[in-house]
Protein backbone atom coordinates (compact mmCIF):
# COMPACT_ATOMS: atom_id res chain seq x y z
CA UNK A 1 0.00 0.00 0.00
CA UNK A 2 1.11 4.36 0.06
CA UNK A 3 1.55 5.85 3.15
CA UNK A 4 3.20 9.04 4.13
CA UNK A 5 6.66 8.59 5.85
CA UNK A 6 8.36 10.05 8.41
CA UNK A 7 12.26 10.32 7.72
CA UNK A 8 13.33 12.77 9.76
CA UNK A 9 13.12 16.29 10.94
CA UNK A 10 11.74 18.38 7.70
CA UNK A 11 11.95 14.89 5.46
CA UNK A 12 8.60 13.06 4.21
CA UNK A 13 7.31 10.49 1.36
CA UNK A 14 4.69 8.84 0.03
CA UNK A 15 5.39 5.85 -0.88
CA UNK A 16 4.86 1.84 -0.89
CA UNK A 17 4.76 0.24 2.07
CA UNK A 18 4.10 -3.41 3.50
CA UNK A 19 0.16 -3.71 4.04
CA UNK A 20 -0.48 -4.02 7.62
CA UNK A 21 -2.06 -7.28 9.73
CA UNK A 22 -3.21 -7.82 12.90
CA UNK A 23 -0.70 -8.12 15.11
CA UNK A 24 -2.72 -8.78 18.67
CA UNK A 25 -6.07 -10.51 18.75
CA UNK A 26 -7.78 -7.15 19.80
CA UNK A 27 -6.02 -5.25 16.59
CA UNK A 28 -8.61 -4.38 13.63
CA UNK A 29 -7.04 -3.84 9.96
CA UNK A 30 -9.40 -0.23 8.50
CA UNK A 31 -9.73 0.54 5.04
CA UNK A 32 -8.84 4.32 5.38
CA UNK A 33 -11.92 6.33 3.54
CA UNK A 34 -10.94 9.53 4.90
CA UNK A 35 -8.27 11.40 6.45
CA UNK A 36 -7.03 14.83 8.08
CA UNK A 37 -3.82 16.40 8.99
CA UNK A 38 -3.05 18.16 12.15
CA UNK A 39 -0.79 20.67 13.45
CA UNK A 40 1.06 18.10 15.36
CA UNK A 41 1.87 16.27 12.54
CA UNK A 42 3.56 19.17 11.29
CA UNK A 43 5.57 19.72 14.56
CA UNK A 44 6.92 16.28 14.23
CA UNK A 45 8.08 17.16 10.82
CA UNK A 46 10.08 19.97 12.65
CA UNK A 47 11.42 18.06 14.95
CA UNK A 48 9.16 18.74 17.63
CA UNK A 49 8.33 15.64 18.86
CA UNK A 50 11.61 13.33 18.80
CA UNK A 51 9.95 10.21 20.30
CA UNK A 52 9.18 9.52 16.42
CA UNK A 53 11.26 7.82 14.75
CA UNK A 54 11.87 7.68 11.02
CA UNK A 55 9.91 5.28 8.82
CA UNK A 56 7.21 5.69 10.86
CA UNK A 57 3.61 6.30 8.95
CA UNK A 58 2.04 10.11 10.27
CA UNK A 59 -1.23 10.51 11.27
CA UNK A 60 -3.74 9.66 13.93
CA UNK A 61 -7.39 10.86 12.27
CA UNK A 62 -9.24 8.90 9.86
CA UNK A 63 -12.59 7.59 9.26
CA UNK A 64 -12.88 3.99 7.36
CA UNK A 65 -14.29 0.54 6.93
CA UNK A 66 -13.23 -2.11 8.81
CA UNK A 67 -11.55 -5.07 6.42
CA UNK A 68 -10.26 -7.83 9.02
CA UNK A 69 -10.41 -7.98 12.49
CA UNK A 70 -8.71 -10.02 15.35
CA UNK A 71 -9.63 -12.97 17.18
CA UNK A 72 -10.74 -11.03 20.33
CA UNK A 73 -12.01 -8.13 18.80
CA UNK A 74 -16.55 -8.36 19.43
CA UNK A 75 -17.32 -5.09 19.51
CA UNK A 76 -17.07 -4.11 15.88
CA UNK A 77 -16.75 -6.18 12.49
CA UNK A 78 -15.49 -6.31 8.30
CA UNK A 79 -17.87 -3.79 6.69
CA UNK A 80 -18.47 -1.17 9.79
CA UNK A 81 -17.84 2.68 9.30
CA UNK A 82 -15.69 3.58 12.24
CA UNK A 83 -14.71 6.69 13.38
CA UNK A 84 -11.03 5.98 14.54
CA UNK A 85 -9.78 8.02 17.29
CA UNK A 86 -6.27 9.30 17.82
CA UNK A 87 -6.11 8.12 21.37
CA UNK A 88 -6.21 3.94 21.47
CA UNK A 89 -7.10 2.44 25.15
CA UNK A 90 -6.78 -0.62 26.35
CA UNK A 91 -9.62 -0.54 28.98
CA UNK A 92 -7.70 -1.99 31.45
CA UNK A 93 -5.09 -0.26 33.36
CA UNK A 94 -6.10 2.08 36.08
CA UNK A 95 -5.46 5.28 33.87
CA UNK A 96 -8.51 3.63 31.45
CA UNK A 97 -10.59 2.12 34.05
CA UNK A 98 -10.50 6.65 35.12
CA UNK A 99 -11.39 7.49 31.66
CA UNK A 100 -7.84 8.91 31.98
CA UNK A 101 -7.23 7.07 28.15
CA UNK A 102 -4.37 9.38 26.95
CA UNK A 103 -1.88 8.45 29.86
CA UNK A 104 -3.26 4.54 29.23
CA UNK A 105 -0.18 2.38 30.34
CA UNK A 106 -1.50 -0.81 28.72
CA UNK A 107 0.66 -0.03 25.47
CA UNK A 108 -2.24 2.73 24.09
CA UNK A 109 -2.35 6.55 24.79
CA UNK A 110 -1.24 8.05 21.73
CA UNK A 111 0.28 6.09 19.70
CA UNK A 112 -0.66 6.33 16.10
CA UNK A 113 1.66 8.23 13.89
CA UNK A 114 3.81 8.29 17.03
CA UNK A 115 5.19 5.14 18.31
CA UNK A 116 3.25 2.91 15.60
CA UNK A 117 2.09 3.76 12.16
CA UNK A 118 -0.80 5.82 11.71
CA UNK A 119 -3.65 7.10 9.59
CA UNK A 120 -1.79 9.12 6.50
CA UNK A 121 -2.43 5.53 4.56
CA UNK A 122 -4.24 3.53 2.43
CA UNK A 123 -4.93 1.27 5.44
CA UNK A 124 -4.33 0.96 8.99
CA UNK A 125 -3.89 -1.35 11.90
CA UNK A 126 -5.97 -0.51 14.74
CA UNK A 127 -4.41 -1.29 18.39
CA UNK A 128 -7.54 -2.02 20.53
CA UNK A 129 -10.21 -2.19 18.34
CA UNK A 130 -12.78 -2.52 20.27
CA UNK A 131 -12.36 0.43 22.82
CA UNK A 132 -10.41 2.74 20.31
CA UNK A 133 -13.00 3.25 17.10
CA UNK A 134 -16.30 4.00 17.01
CA UNK A 135 -19.39 3.22 14.88
CA UNK A 136 -20.58 5.86 12.99
CA UNK A 137 -24.43 6.39 11.70
CA UNK A 138 -25.49 6.93 8.49
CA UNK A 139 -26.34 9.99 8.08
CA UNK A 140 -22.67 11.26 9.20
CA UNK A 141 -20.53 12.23 6.71
CA UNK A 142 -16.68 11.30 6.30
CA UNK A 143 -15.81 14.76 6.61
CA UNK A 144 -17.54 15.43 9.20
CA UNK A 145 -16.73 12.70 11.62
CA UNK A 146 -12.63 12.50 10.88
CA UNK A 147 -13.15 15.91 13.15
CA UNK A 148 -13.80 13.83 16.14
CA UNK A 149 -11.04 12.09 15.78
CA UNK A 150 -8.86 14.70 17.38
CA UNK A 151 -9.18 18.24 17.13
CA UNK A 152 -13.03 18.51 18.45
CA UNK A 153 -12.30 16.33 21.76
CA UNK A 154 -9.13 17.66 22.28
CA UNK A 155 -10.22 21.54 22.40
CA UNK A 156 -13.75 20.48 24.21
CA UNK A 157 -11.78 18.58 26.92
CA UNK A 158 -8.35 19.70 26.92
CA UNK A 159 -9.36 23.75 26.38
CA UNK A 160 -13.64 23.84 27.61
CA UNK A 161 -13.86 21.68 29.95
CA UNK A 162 -10.15 22.01 31.47
CA UNK A 163 -10.63 25.51 31.90
CA UNK A 164 -13.83 25.18 33.15
CA UNK A 165 -16.10 27.71 31.12
CA UNK A 166 -19.24 28.56 32.58
CA UNK A 167 -22.43 30.46 31.23
CA UNK A 168 -21.54 34.46 31.46
CA UNK A 169 -17.89 33.89 31.84
CA UNK A 170 -15.14 36.07 29.49
CA UNK A 171 -13.63 33.24 27.36
CA UNK A 172 -10.17 33.92 25.53
CA UNK A 173 -8.66 31.76 22.63
CA UNK A 174 -5.59 32.41 21.99
CA UNK A 175 -4.70 31.30 18.17
CA UNK A 176 -7.56 30.58 15.75
CA UNK A 177 -6.34 27.60 14.18
CA UNK A 178 -8.67 24.48 13.88
CA UNK A 179 -7.66 23.32 17.43
CA UNK A 180 -8.79 27.27 18.52
CA UNK A 181 -11.45 27.21 16.35
CA UNK A 182 -13.06 23.97 17.83
CA UNK A 183 -12.60 25.32 21.44
CA UNK A 184 -14.53 28.41 20.51
CA UNK A 185 -17.59 26.18 19.12
CA UNK A 186 -17.29 24.18 22.12
CA UNK A 187 -17.15 27.10 24.85
CA UNK A 188 -20.35 28.25 23.25
CA UNK A 189 -22.18 24.91 24.08
CA UNK A 190 -21.74 26.77 27.70
CA UNK A 191 -23.56 30.27 27.40
CA UNK A 192 -19.97 32.42 27.94
CA UNK A 193 -20.54 36.01 28.06
CA UNK A 194 -18.25 37.01 25.71
CA UNK A 195 -15.73 34.42 23.32
CA UNK A 196 -12.94 36.71 22.20
CA UNK A 197 -10.44 35.35 19.71
CA UNK A 198 -7.06 36.15 18.90
CA UNK A 199 -4.75 35.54 16.05
CA UNK A 200 -2.00 37.28 13.58
CA UNK A 201 -4.33 36.14 10.51
CA UNK A 202 -7.69 38.50 9.28
CA UNK A 203 -8.76 35.21 7.56
CA UNK A 204 -8.84 33.06 10.48
CA UNK A 205 -10.37 35.60 12.79
CA UNK A 206 -13.11 36.26 9.85
CA UNK A 207 -13.76 32.10 10.46
CA UNK A 208 -13.30 32.45 14.32
CA UNK A 209 -16.95 34.98 14.06
CA UNK A 210 -18.48 32.31 11.95
CA UNK A 211 -17.24 29.97 14.86
CA UNK A 212 -19.10 31.88 17.16
CA UNK A 213 -16.35 34.54 18.63
CA UNK A 214 -18.18 37.57 19.28
CA UNK A 215 -14.63 39.59 19.72
CA UNK A 216 -11.81 39.41 17.74
CA UNK A 217 -8.87 40.98 18.59
CA UNK A 218 -5.30 40.98 15.88
CA UNK A 219 -2.65 39.45 18.23
CA UNK A 220 -0.74 42.61 16.78
CA UNK A 221 -3.13 45.17 18.69
CA UNK A 222 -2.65 45.10 22.54
CA UNK A 223 -4.73 41.89 23.42
CA UNK A 224 -4.24 42.47 26.95
CA UNK A 225 -5.82 46.63 27.11
CA UNK A 226 -9.10 44.97 24.66
CA UNK A 227 -9.58 42.10 27.26
CA UNK A 228 -9.17 44.21 30.37
CA UNK A 229 -11.71 46.60 28.55
CA UNK A 230 -14.48 44.34 27.93
CA UNK A 231 -13.78 42.88 31.42
CA UNK A 232 -14.10 46.12 33.29
CA UNK A 233 -10.49 45.52 34.48
CA UNK A 234 -10.67 42.51 35.69
CA UNK A 235 -9.37 40.08 32.56
CA UNK A 236 -10.81 36.59 31.50
CA UNK A 237 -12.37 34.22 33.38
CA UNK A 238 -10.52 31.86 30.63
CA UNK A 239 -7.85 32.26 28.60
CA UNK A 240 -7.37 28.89 26.39
CA UNK A 241 -4.11 28.32 24.54
CA UNK A 242 -4.32 26.82 21.53
CA UNK A 243 -0.88 27.94 19.35
CA UNK A 244 1.63 26.24 21.05
CA UNK A 245 4.48 28.85 21.16
CA UNK A 246 6.28 30.69 24.54
CA UNK A 247 4.69 33.94 23.86
CA UNK A 248 1.31 32.66 23.73
CA UNK A 249 1.53 30.83 26.44
CA UNK A 250 2.84 33.72 28.65
CA UNK A 251 0.14 36.04 27.11
CA UNK A 252 -2.37 33.66 28.52
CA UNK A 253 -0.94 34.24 32.05
CA UNK A 254 -1.46 37.75 31.57
CA UNK A 255 -5.05 38.03 30.44
CA UNK A 256 -6.28 36.41 33.34
CA UNK A 257 -8.33 37.73 36.21
CA UNK A 258 -7.56 36.68 40.05
CA UNK A 259 -8.80 33.01 39.89
CA UNK A 260 -8.80 32.62 36.23
CA UNK A 261 -7.59 29.27 34.59
CA UNK A 262 -4.91 29.20 31.90
CA UNK A 263 -6.28 26.01 29.90
CA UNK A 264 -3.16 24.95 27.44
CA UNK A 265 -3.72 22.95 24.54
CA UNK A 266 -1.24 23.82 21.72
CA UNK A 267 1.52 21.43 21.54
CA UNK A 268 5.15 23.04 22.58
CA UNK A 269 8.71 22.40 21.01
CA UNK A 270 10.18 24.80 23.07
CA UNK A 271 10.26 26.05 27.36
CA UNK A 272 7.94 28.99 28.17
CA UNK A 273 8.79 31.52 31.30
CA UNK A 274 6.45 31.09 34.06
CA UNK A 275 5.97 33.96 35.83
CA UNK A 276 5.34 32.32 39.17
CA UNK A 277 6.65 35.87 40.46
CA UNK A 278 3.60 37.56 39.47
CA UNK A 279 0.79 34.74 39.33
CA UNK A 280 1.79 33.33 43.32
CA UNK A 281 -0.62 35.50 44.15
CA UNK A 282 -3.55 35.54 42.06
CA UNK A 283 -4.73 32.77 42.77
CA UNK A 284 -4.15 31.49 38.78
CA UNK A 285 -5.32 27.75 38.46
CA UNK A 286 -2.72 26.56 34.50
CA UNK A 287 -3.76 23.16 33.01
CA UNK A 288 -2.43 21.31 30.48
CA UNK A 289 -3.23 18.00 29.12
CA UNK A 290 -3.30 15.25 26.35
CA UNK A 291 -6.82 14.53 24.92
CA UNK A 292 -8.76 11.47 26.44
CA UNK A 293 -11.47 11.17 23.84
CA UNK A 294 -13.57 9.97 26.64
CA UNK A 295 -15.73 13.29 25.17
CA UNK A 296 -16.22 11.58 21.63
CA UNK A 297 -19.37 9.40 21.81
CA UNK A 298 -21.26 12.68 23.22
CA UNK A 299 -19.35 14.52 20.62
CA UNK A 300 -20.87 12.37 17.95
CA UNK A 301 -24.46 12.59 19.05
CA UNK A 302 -24.51 15.88 18.91
CA UNK A 303 -22.90 15.73 15.63
CA UNK A 304 -25.55 13.24 14.50
CA UNK A 305 -28.47 15.70 15.91
CA UNK A 306 -27.24 18.48 14.17
CA UNK A 307 -25.97 20.42 17.37
CA UNK A 308 -22.45 20.13 16.60
CA UNK A 309 -21.39 22.32 12.18
CA UNK A 310 -17.81 20.25 12.04
CA UNK A 311 -17.93 20.13 7.92
CA UNK A 312 -16.96 23.45 8.13
CA UNK A 313 -13.68 22.89 9.20
CA UNK A 314 -12.71 20.96 6.34
CA UNK A 315 -11.79 24.28 3.56
CA UNK A 316 -9.78 22.23 1.37
CA UNK A 317 -10.46 18.91 -0.06
CA UNK A 318 -8.10 16.06 -2.08
CA UNK A 319 -7.98 13.05 -3.09
CA UNK A 320 -5.80 10.21 -0.68
CA UNK A 321 -3.25 9.26 -2.77
CA UNK A 322 -2.89 13.44 -3.01
CA UNK A 323 -1.03 13.58 0.42
CA UNK A 324 2.08 15.41 -0.15
CA UNK A 325 0.10 18.58 -1.89
CA UNK A 326 -2.65 18.63 1.09
CA UNK A 327 0.58 18.60 3.48
CA UNK A 328 1.77 22.03 1.55
CA UNK A 329 -1.38 23.53 1.42
CA UNK A 330 -1.89 22.40 5.13
CA UNK A 331 1.56 23.79 6.36
CA UNK A 332 1.02 26.87 4.46
CA UNK A 333 -2.52 27.85 5.71
CA UNK A 334 -1.87 31.37 6.37
CA UNK A 335 -1.39 31.70 2.53
CA UNK A 336 -3.87 29.01 1.50
CA UNK A 337 -6.78 30.02 4.12
CA UNK A 338 -6.40 25.90 5.06
CA UNK A 339 -7.96 25.02 7.91
CA UNK A 340 -8.57 21.51 8.04
CA UNK A 341 -7.32 19.52 4.99
CA UNK A 342 -9.36 16.07 4.22
CA UNK A 343 -8.12 13.52 2.09
CA UNK A 344 -10.91 10.88 0.82
CA UNK A 345 -10.96 7.85 -1.66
Amino acid sequence: MKAMVFHGPGRRSWQDVPDPEPVDPTDAVVRVTAATICGTDLHILKGDVPEVEPGRVLGHEAVGVVEQVGAAVTGIKPGDRVLVSCISTCGRCSYCRTGVYGQCLGGGGWVLGHTVDGTHAEYLRVPFADTSTHLLPDGVGDAAAVMLSDILPTAYEVGVLNGQVRPGQTVVVVGAGPIGLAAVETARLFSPGHVVAVDLAAPRLEAAKQFGADVTVDAAEDVEAVVAELTGGLGADVAIEAVGVPETFELCTRLIRPGGRVANVGVHGKPATLHLEQLWIRNATITTGLVDTISTPTLLKMLADGRLDADRFATHHFALDEFDLAYDVFARSAETGALKVVLTR
